[in-house]
C-alpha cells in the first residue's frame, strides 16, 4: 500500500516544498505554464504505460513525436486545414507505432532493439525528408492546440484527461487492457491461455504511436513549428514517468493515475529547477537516479514475495 501512495505522496510534497520556496511558483500563469510545457510527455508516456504493462518497451516515442510533428505540419503548409493536418500527424505516429509492433512480434526480437533501431531509422527519414529545416509557415489558429485557452482552461488539459480516460478505460474494462496486463505478467501462460499476443502486441503499439502522433502535434502547435529534431530524450521522460507512478519494466503492473503523477513530479522538477535557477542538467541526472531506484525498490519487493 505504501507503494502505491509513494508517488502521491511525494508529488504532494514537491509541490507544497516548491509553494513555499517559490512565490511565482504558486501562481495561475506559472501553472497553466507547467500544464502545456508537460502535455506532450504526459500523453506520450500514457501510451507507454500501455506498452510497459504488457512487458514491451519502446525507445522511439521521441523519434516518432518529431516525424508525426514535421508531417502534421508540412501538410498543412502545403494547403491542408488544420483537423486534416493534425489527422495526418496521427496517422503518421499511428503507422510508427503498427511498424514497431509488427517488428517485434514477426522478427521476435526484443522490443528495447526493435524500438532502438527504429528510433534511428525514423529519425533518419524525417532528417532526410525535411533537409534538417523546420516548418515555420503554419495557420494562426494551429496555435490554440498548443497554447489556447477554452474557458479559462488549456485546451491541452482537455485532452489530456480524454487521452488518460481512454487508456484508463482500455486498460481496465476491455479485452485489450486485461490481456496487456496477462501478458506481461507471464507471457507464457498468457499463449497457453489461448491469448492472441502478437495481434493484441501490435495493437498496442499502435495506440502509443498513436498517442505519440498527438503529442507530436501538441509541440508543434507550442512552437508554432514542425521541428524535425523535436522530441530529444523525451522517451526517457515518458519511461520514467510511468516507472515514477508505480509501472513496472518486468511488464504486468502499471496505472494511468500512476503515470500522469509520475510526469507530473518531472514537470514540477523542471519547473522548479528553472525558478530557482538550478541547472536542467541536474535534473536529467535526478531522473536517471529515480529510475534505477524505482527499478531495485521494485525487484527487491518482488523478491521478498518469491
Amino acid at each position: 500500500m505504501l507503494q502505491r501512495l509513494l508517488p502521491f505522496l511525494t508529488l504532494i510534497a514537491l509541490f507544497t516544498g516548491l509553494s513555499l520556496v517559490s512565490e511565482p511558483f504558486r501562481t495561475a500563469t506559472n501553472l497553466a505554464n507547467i500544464a502545456r510545457q508537460t502535455a506532450a510527455i504526459n500523453i506520450m508516456a500514457l501510451g507507454m504505460t500501455l506498452i510497459i504493462v504488457a512487458g514491451g518497451i519502446d525507445l522511439s516515442v521521441g523519434a516518432i513525436l518529431a516525424f508525426a510533428g514535421y508531417a502534421g505540419a508540412r501538410a498543412m503548409e502545403r494547403g491542408l486545414p488544420i483537423a486534416a493536418g493534425i489527422a495526418v500527424g496521427l496517422a503518421a505516429g499511428l503507422v510508427c507505432g503498427l511498424l514497431n509492433g509488427l517488428l517485434t512480434v514477426r522478427l521476435k526480437i526484443a522490443p528495447f532493439i526493435v524500438t532502438l533501431g527504429t528510433l534511428g531509422i525514423i529519425r533518419g527519414v524525417t532528417l532526410i525528408y525535411s533537409g534538417g529545416l523546420p516548418v515555420a509557415n503554419l495557420p494562426r489558429g494551429f496555435g490554440l492546440l498548443g497554447d489556447g485557452n477554452l474557458l479559462g482552461v488549456p485546451v491541452v488539459l482537455y485532452l489530456l484527461v480524454a487521452c488518460s480516460l481512454l487508456t484508463h478505460v482500455i486498460l481496465e474494462f476491455t479485452r485489450l487492457g486485461r490481456y496487456a496486463y496477462a501478458i506481461g505478467s507471464n507471457r507464457d501462460a498468457a499463449r497457453y491461455a489461448g491469448v492472441p499476443i502478437a495481434f493484441h502486441t501490435v495493437a498496442l503499439y499502435g495506440i502509443c504511436g498513436m498517442l505519440t502522433g498527438l503529442a507530436g502535434m501538441i509541440e508543434s502547435s507550442r512552437l508554432m513549428t514542425g521541428q524535425p529534431t523535436a522530441g530529444q530524450g523525451y522517451e526517457l521522460q515518458a519511461i520514467a514517468a510511468v516507472v515514477i507512478g508505480g509501472g513496472s519494466l518486468s511488464g504486468g503492473e502499471g496505472t494511468v493515475t500512476g503515470t500522469l503523477i509520475g510526469a507530473f513530479i518531472m514537470g514540477l522538477l523542471a519547473n522548479g529547477c528553472l525558478l530557482l535557477g538550478i541547472s536542467p542538467y541536474v535534473q536529467q541526472a535526478v531522473i536517471g537516479a529515480v529510475i534505477i531506484l524505482a527499478v531495485t525498490v521494485d525487484e527487491l519487493r518482488k523478491r521478498r514475495f518469491r
